[in-house]
C-alpha cells in the first residue's frame, strides 16, 4: 500500500491548520449562495444557464476563487467544470457538486446563512455536498502551496445537476473521464457499493363524469405532496369540497382526533369555499426513508377515513393505505428484497399529484447490488395489475460494486485510518446514489464520520467544524496517495 512521506504530511497539515480561517469563510459564502435547482436563464449577455441563476453563482463563485489560488479552471459550457493542477498523462479525479436540494421549512438558522454557532455551519449544502467538495478543494490548495508535484494530474470536477437528473454526463462527454478517484458525497470510511436506484410513478385514472356508489358529496378537487422524488416527503396537501358546508366542521372534527390520537401533524382550514387539509411529517434524504415521516401516508391514513363520491378516488386511497401506507421495505406492495453484500431494498414516496384526471405518486426505489431493476418490477406488478393501475418507469441507475479489498478501497481506507485513527469500521455499501456511477473507477469517500447523524436533505443541515477540517486532512493525503508514481489500480 501507498504511504506518505511524514515530511510531506507534516508540511500539508502545517498549511491546512494555516488556511482554516480562510476555509471557513469560503464554505460561508458557498453556502450562503441559494444553488438549488431551477428552470434555466439567459442572461442578459446571451450566456445560457441550464439549472437557473443560483447554480450559475455557485459555479462562477467557485471557478473564480480556483483562478485567484493559481489553478487552471475548465467551464464546460456551464454544466459542469473543474479546477486543477499538476501534469502527467493520467488524472485523479474527485467529483462533487453545488446544487442543493430544496430547503423545506422549520429551520432554526437560515438554509442559507452559513452562520457558525456551537461548532457548527448551519446551511443547505454544509454535508451535501458543498462542504466536502470544498473540503476536496482546500487539500488541493494546500498541496500546491507545500509545493508538492502529483505524478497525476489532481482534477476537482464539479457538477450542478446531481440533486435531480444526471448532467454531469455533459461535462464528461466534453472533457473525459478521469482515470480513477473518488467522490466526496456519501460517507467514510468508504464505500465500495451503492444499490440500484429506480424511480416510477404509480398512476390511477379518475373517471370524474361517472360518480361511484357514495351519496356522500364529498370532493377531491386537489391533492399534492412532497418536493422532490429523492426526498421524504414532509408536507401533503388536500382540498376537498362539499355543497354542504356543514359537513366542514365534522371533518375538522376528525382532523383533530386523528391527530390526537396518532401523534401526527395534521390540519384544516376553510379556504374559500372549499377545505384545506394539510400534513407534516419529518423530511430524510429517500435513500434512508425510515428515518423520516412521509406526510404524503399521514394524509392518505387520514383521506381514508372519509367518504369521496367519486369510486375511483376512494379505491386509490384504499390501495395506498393497504399496500404502501408508511411501510418503507417494498414488503406491503410485494417488491421487498435483501442480499448479504448490501442489505434491504428502500421504498420512498417522494411525490404526489391529484390533476383531475389522475392520481399518481412517485416512487424511489433503492434496490440491493445483485438485484435489477426487473426483479422489482416483476414482484411489483400483480399489485399493480390487480387494483387496475398504470405504471410508467422513469429512471434506473444499476448497483455499483467493488470487493473491499480492492486496490482503490484499500487505499482510500488508508488514508482515513491514518489520520482519523479509527481501525474498527470498514467499507460500506449504501442506498445512496452518487457520481461514482457516472465514470469508471469512482467510489464515494465522505463526508459523513461513522456515528455522526445523518442530516443530508433535512431540515436543519450542518457541519461540525472540527469534521470539516478533518476532511481536509484526510482528503489531502488520499490525493498524495493516489496521485503517486506507487498508485496502480
Amino acid at each position: 500500500m501507498v504511504e506518505v512521506a511524514e515530511d510531506l504530511k507534516r508540511k500539508v497539515e502545517e498549511e491546512i491548520e494555516r488556511e482554516k480561517d480562510e476555509a471557513a469563510e469560503t464554505l460561508s459564502k458557498l453556502i450562503q449562495i441559494d444553488s438549488v435547482g431551477a428552470e434555466p436563464v439567459t442572461a442578459e449577455n446571451g450566456d445560457y444557464y441550464p439549472f437557473g441563476q443560483g447554480v450559475q453563482d455557485a459555479f462562477t463563485f467557485m471557478l473564480d476563487k480556483g483562478v485567484s489560488d493559481g489553478f487552471s479552471v475548465k467551464n464546460s459550457d456551464n454544466y459542469g467544470g473543474h479546477i486543477e493542477f499538476g501534469e502527467g498523462d493520467e488524472i485523479v479525479g474527485v467529483l462533487g457538486h453545488l446544487d442543493v436540494v430544496p430547503v423545506g421549512t422549520g429551520w432554526e438558522h437560515g438554509p442559507f446563512s452559513g452562520e457558525i454557532i456551537d461548532g457548527y455551519m448551519w446551511g443547505r449544502g454544509t454535508t451535501d455536498d458543498k462542504g466536502p467538495l470544498l473540503a476536496a478543494y482546500f487539500a488541493m490548495k494546500a498541496l500546491k502551496e507545500v509545493g508538492y508535484e502529483p505524478a497525476r494530474k489532481i482534477r476537482l470536477i464539479m457538477g450542478l445537476d446531481e440533486e435531480t437528473g444526471e448532467e454531469i454526463i455533459h461535462y464528461l462527454n466534453d472533457v473525459g473521464a478521469p482515470d480513477f478517484g473518488f467522490t466526496p458525497d456519501a460517507n467514510f470510511p468508504a464505500l465500495n457499493g451503492e444499490k440500484g436506484v429506480m424511480t416510477f410513478t404509480i398512476a390511477k385514472k379518475i373517471a370524474n363524469d361517472r360518480p361511484g356508489t357514495s351519496a356522500s358529496g364529498l370532493k377531491l378537487t386537489s391533492l399534492s405532496g412532497g418536493t422532490a422524488v429523492n426526498m421524504v416527503a414532509e408536507t401533503a396537501r388536500a382540498v376537498v369540497s362539499h355543497k354542504d358546508k356543514k359537513v366542514y366542521d365534522d371533518i375538522k372534527a376528525q382532523v383533530q382526533a386523528f391527530s390526537e390520537s396518532t401523534g401526527y401533524e395534521l390540519k384544516a382550514r376553510k379556504t374559500g369555499s372549499a377545505l384545506e387539509i394539510t400534513s407534516r411529517g419529518k423530511g430524510a434524504h429517500g435513500a434512508k426513508p425510515a428515518e423520516g415521516l412521509s406526510a404524503i401516508s399521514i394524509m392518505f391514513q387520514f383521506l381514508g377515513k372519509l367518504h369521496f363520491e367519486n369510486d375511483d378516488i376512494t379505491d386509490f386511497i384504499k390501495f395506498y393505505n393497504d399496500s404502501i401506507g408508511f411501510d418503507t421495505t417494498g414488503d406491503f406492495i410485494g417488491c421487498a428484497m435483501e442480499d448479504s453484500k448490501s442489505g434491504v431494498l428502500t421504498f420512498n414516496v417522494g411525490l404526489l399529484n391529484y390533476d383531475g384526471g389522475s392520481i399518481t405518486v412517485t416512487i424511489n426505489v433503492r434496490y440491493p447490488v445483485t438485484k435489477t431493476a426487473d426483479d422489482v418490477y416483476e414482484k411489483l406488478m400483480p399489485a399493480i395489475e390487480k387494483n387496475g393501475l398504470g405504471l410508467v418507469k422513469l429512471e434506473d441507475s444499476a448497483p455499483l460494486y467493488f470487493e473491499p479489498d480492492s486496490e482503490l478501497i484499500s487505499t482510500l481506507l488508508g488514508s482515513y485510518r491514518d489520520i482519523t485513527g479509527d481501525t474498527e469500521n470498514g467499507p460500506i455499501v449504501i442506498g445512496g446514489a452518487t457520481y461514482a456511477r457516472a465514470s469508471a473507477n469512482i467510489v464515494a469517500f465522505g463526508g459523513l464520520f461513522p456515528g455522526d447523524p445523518d442530516i443530508m436533505h433535512q431540515v436543519g443541515e450542518r457541519i461540525e467544524m472540527k469534521r470539516f477540517y478533518e476532511m481536509i486532512r484526510i482528503y489531502a493525503d488520499a490525493l498524495i496517495r493516489l496521485s503517486s508514481e506507487e498508485f496502480h489500480l
